[in-house]
């Protein structure tokens, strides 16, 4: 297998050569599509606590309102990092154990009756894509759009 230089555009493939200029926009489209439906959710569960803590309270979550506002912040300010490119790496991580537990927590498909198990399973598998969204941006980094550039430059 032949190895190349990433850095060096001659003897990249095709396909690297071709979307080298499109990696920033990409992993800003990357970021805002991931970190959407965390603020999203994370802006209901905070502003309605006391459903979110009665939901994890049914589930068995020990110290549910407390569980509720750590999850709901990791949730908000986790997806809102994540779309400014601010401390993404740090956001990231968050959002994975958040969503891990979440998975475990309330998609659990193996455990529910026949006609619910597709949907959860369906869920399940969604919060596992992504999971691995998250994970590849936490190595790929915010790109040059992001608020961690930003400072990085100013530093």
């Amino acid at each position: 297998m032949a190895t190349y230089d990433s850095r060096s555009s001659d003897a990249a493939p095709w396909e690297h050569r071709t979307t080298t200029g499109w990696q920033d926009a990409v992993l800003l489209l990357a970021r805002v599509l991931i970190g959407a439906i965390f603020v999203q959710s994370g802006f209901g569960k905070l502003t309605n606590l006391t459903g979110f803590a009665t939901g994890l309270e049914g589930m068995g979550v020990p110290m549910p309102y407390l569980a509720g506002i750590i999850g709901a912040c990791v949730e908000f300010f986790g997806g809102l990092a994540i779309v400014l490119g601010a401390w993404t790496w740090l956001a990231a991580i968050l959002i994975v154990g958040f969503t891990v537990a979440a998975s475990f927590l309330a998609h659990r498909f193996w455990d529910v009756p026949a006609e619910q198990q597709r949907m959860q399973n369906i869920q399940f598998m969604k919060n596992m894509a992504i999971i691995g969204g998250l994970l590849a941006l936490a190595v790929a980094g915010p790109g040059r759009f992001s608020v961690d550039r930003f400072l990085r430059r100013r530093l």
